[in-house]
């Protein structure tokens, strides 16, 4: 398993993952968007040519805030999503990133303990942030000296 930026070729399969993944998937036009956003960085953990997940974000200056973040069922629990948001974090603060802000489901226990094991804290909650059904969302931050 390696984790390397997303490309055009990674784009369908990141797309059905959003699919299997959540209620609101992006779609794979707004994807492979990215890939033309200089704003945006997205990295992908592939085992040959499969996509085992993915995460996304996007900076302004100097402040970057994850948009998306999944691992396909069959990978999970292998401490790929830990590495994705560290390759994540690593390649942000290459770009002159000095923090990372994300939102998480309210219920999300699984996700809220792996990002508090990554250093993230709660800085604020926003109240219905999620459909489908609805539910708050919690705001993490994590910050690094560059």
């Amino acid at each position: 398993m390696v984790i390397v930026q997303m490309e055009r070729k990674h784009v369908s399969q990141v797309a059905e993952l959003e699919k299997l993944c959540f209620a609101d998937p992006w779609s794979e036009k707004s994807i492979a968007s990215e890939l033309e956003n200089g704003l945006a960085c997205w990295l992908v953990a592939a085992e040959g040519d499969a996509v085992a997940g993915y995460v996304g974000s996007q900076t302004v200056m100097g402040e970057s805030d994850m948009m998306n973040l999944a691992v396909h069922p069959d990978f999970r629990r292998q401490g790929i999503g830990e590495a994705l948001v560290n390759g994540l974090i690593d390649a942000l603060g290459q770009r002159g990133s000095s923090s990372l802000t994300l939102e998480v489901r309210a219920s999300n226990l699984p996700a809220q303990k792996l990002y508090q094991k990554l250093g993230f804290v709660q800085v604020g909650r926003r109240p219905n942030y999620y459909y489908h059904p609805k539910e708050d969302g919690l705001i993490l931050r994590k910050e690094w000296v560059l």
